[in-house]
């Protein structure tokens, strides 16, 4: 009876019996799972779209103010417009080919502030993309299995949510190979590269390093890197942002299965008791748990406790109405302070 207790005030104060209206219940999940996901996703498109109005807003200023130095800067030129709009996006995304250099100083510090903008805007834009496109592909897939599997959307969403992040490196590195695949086959075809020449600058594009000896050199080309280059680039460092998540959470999962796994020892016990009452609570324990675990610190669990200590004004070991309804003794220090 008593771990009965325990359980429940611990899990929830209004939980439902497990034979009431299950069936209902799990329809109910279901149908408030999906409006939960539909609702993130309507704000993270809503997001997604000012970001975007952003990036054009930056493109087009950035454009703009290239065409008007354009003789300051030299190189291989095709259209002063297109060449204006590709060297912004390259300086955003710092390629840097050299295929085309600012030579005036009026140039060079209109380069300088443009490298600092956009790869604030760039990593910005990074995220705000990632989320959308992740969750906007989620719900698709949410809606797949279930038909398939003949499953609950609510228990569909679960699994996703237990595996999001290996779902979103996944998803970056289908991107990435069509990405890499589409700006070869039109560097091979409209620039007219050797293919191991269109793979090299493919690769030196995404990552940014640019050595300049292979770039795009036609109008047509220019045009297609807009998109192409910023898309790309992007992609990428979302790809390791990815990787690097999914190494953490792996991570994190052995951790957690050890600390769940583990026969505990009578230094365990010891370590857990907090109160030194020489007795585990089950909130103790669960306590100990957590920080074995990883999700809370030594140092968190200090300030609980001395917030706990605050707020137990008449110091009985647990918090009722009255400990509200008394002024805590820095309350009373404060009016003190006042009246003196």
């Amino acid at each position: 009876m008593a771990e009965d207790d325990v359980r429940q005030s611990l899990l929830s104060r209004n939980a439902v019996p497990a034979t009431a209206n299950r069936s209902i219940s799990l329809v109910g999940n279901d149908i408030q799972s999906l409006l939960r996901l539909g609702s993130s996703i309507d704000q993270q498109e809503i997001r997604f779209k000012q970001v975007f109005l952003w990036l054009v807003a930056y493109l087009g200023v950035g454009t703009v103010c290239f065409y008007l130095v354009r003789h300051h800067i030299e190189g291989k030129k095709t259209n002063g417009i297109f060449d204006a709009m590709y060297f912004c996006v390259v300086t955003m995304t710092t390629t840097g080919y050299g295929d085309l250099v600012p030579r005036s100083a009026l140039a060079k510090l209109l380069a300088c502030i443009y490298v600092f903008t956009g790869m604030a805007l760039a990593g910005f834009i990074l995220g705000k993309a990632a989320d959308y496109l992740v969750e906007k592909n989620e719900i698709l897939f949410v809606k797949a299995i279930s038909r398939i599997e003949k499953v609950g959307s609510a228990e569909v969403l679960r699994k996703a949510e237990v595996h999001k992040a290996k779902y979103k490196f996944l998803m970056s590195t289908v991107m990435l190979f069509v990405l890499i695949l589409v700006g070869i086959l039109f560097l091979v075809l409209v620039e007219k590269l050797k293919f191991v020449d269109a793979f090299y600058c493919v690769c030196s594009t995404t990552t940014t390093l640019g050595y300049g000896d292979e770039s795009f050199s036609t109008g047509a080309g220019r045009i297609f890197a807009v998109f192409w280059i910023l898309s790309s680039t992007l992609c990428l460092a979302q790809f390791f942002l990815y990787l690097t998540e999914l190494y953490t959470e792996s991570r994190q999962r052995s951790r957690i299965e050890w600390a769940l796994t583990r026969k505990l020892t009578f230094s365990d016990l010891e370590a857990a008791d907090l109160d030194h009452d020489r007795k585990v609570s089950a909130a103790e324990f669960i306590i100990y748990k957590l920080k074995e675990m990883g999700k809370i610190s030594k140092e968190d669990i200090s300030l609980l406790l001395e917030n706990f200590q605050k707020l137990d004004v008449d110091h009985s070991g647990t918090l009722t109405d009255r400990d509200l309804m008394l002024p805590s003794p820095s309350q009373t220090q404060s009016k003190l302070r006042f009246y003196w």
